[in-house]
């Protein structure tokens, strides 16, 4: 009997949850250079993640190569930092040792939506907090660190990611520094316990995924005003950005960016424009397990090209294991609540 009344008031936080979830909807668009304000409606995310790739690549993929040749602005601003290039490696057992580039496959989402609030009204510092990251994605879990705690990007999966103009977590007066953990959900722990039994290696894959990274409030004095209306399409002045670089993944990823830029509406006063990009870098060497996997038939279902992509029947809840594009589209509908929702 006394149990009744509590998980009355759970289905009844249930139901708020959803309630505030349902708010913002995905509407599917082509290719970004098509939109225009005109267009967008409230309470809606116009989103895009199909990028063009070659006829070798992944469907929702595109080589970072590619990716830097067509669309420059976007590799600028949303690579880890404005000169990045895929970290290079030497290749044991080669006749000639010259370090090649290690390539990457790069995930771009990109939407846009409208929040019922005025530029001026919007404070981007009240966002960098672990309990805003928490409110993303609960299935993540956020501890804080120090600079000083930044793993040494030496190994496999960080090489390349040390920024050469400032240390992370360091140089930035709204910043903040996360170590991040997440356990992979549904039935591909399973999966993997079943790879790192068949496999004849001493590296076993992990069933979590740890990451570090920075959070940021940048001013739109901070910012390259001229540029980033040249990443968005709008013409109008930068209130701020909310970006989160990830500079360190245990493995899967070398880096990750959530990139939030936010303009006054030049219809509106009282509203503001929000242009969010989400961007992966995948490694190849996770792509070319294909024919590995594809091999034993327990496996087929978990090619890590399908997973990644929510193709896979491994795939499974809103979070990560659901594959990137499912992800992708979570996030930024949350984000776009917790900034309707706000108020300063």
């Amino acid at each position: 009997m006394v149990m009744r009344p509590a998980l009355v008031l759970l289905g009844l936080v249930a139901a708020v949850t959803v309630a505030r979830a349902a708010g913002f909807h995905i509407q599917e668009m082509t290719s970004p250079s098509n939109w225009t304000l005109d267009e967008l409606k409230p309470a809606t995310i116009e989103f895009n993640d199909h990028v063009g790739g070659g006829a070798d690549t992944p469907a929702g993929l595109i080589s970072f190569a590619d990716w830097a040749r067509q669309n420059p602005t976007q590799k600028k601003f949303l690579s880890l930092y404005a000169d990045y290039a895929e970290p290079t490696k030497v290749v044991k057992g080669k006749a000639d040792p010259a370090a090649t580039p290690d390539k990457l496959y790069m995930y771009i989402a990109q939407a846009r939506f409208l929040v019922d609030r005025a530029p001026g009204s919007i404070d981007l510092s009240q966002y960098v907090t672990l309990q805003f990251l928490q409110q993303i994605d609960p299935a993540i879990k956020h501890t804080l660190i120090a600079a000083a705690d930044v793993k040494p990007f030496k190994g496999e999966n960080s090489a390349g990611n040390d920024n050469p103009n400032r240390k992370w977590c360091t140089g930035r007066t709204t910043s903040i520094c996360i170590q991040s953990t997440y356990k992979l959900e549904g039935k591909i722990p399973i999966g993997i316990m079943l790879v790192n039994k068949l496999r004849d290696s001493s590296k076993k894959i992990a069933d979590h995924i740890d990451f570090q990274s920075e959070l940021s409030a940048l001013s739109p004095a901070d910012v390259d005003q001229a540029g980033l209306q040249q990443l968005t399409g709008l013409v109008a002045p930068i209130s701020g950005v909310l970006e989160q670089n990830i500079f360190y993944v245990n493995q899967v990823l070398s880096f990750a960016k959530f990139f939030a830029v936010f303009q006054g509406d030049p219809s509106d006063p009282n509203k503001t424009v929000v242009t969010a990009f989400m961007t992966l870098a995948v490694e190849a060497s996770v792509l070319d397990k294909k024919r590995e996997y594809e091999n034993v038939p327990v496996l087929r279902n978990l090619v890590p090209a399908d997973v990644l992509m929510g193709q896979s029947s491994f795939n499974s809840g809103n979070s990560i294991s659901a594959g990137l594009p499912k992800y992708a589209r979570n996030e930024i509908t949350t984000v776009a609540g917790l900034l309707e929702k706000t108020k300063n």
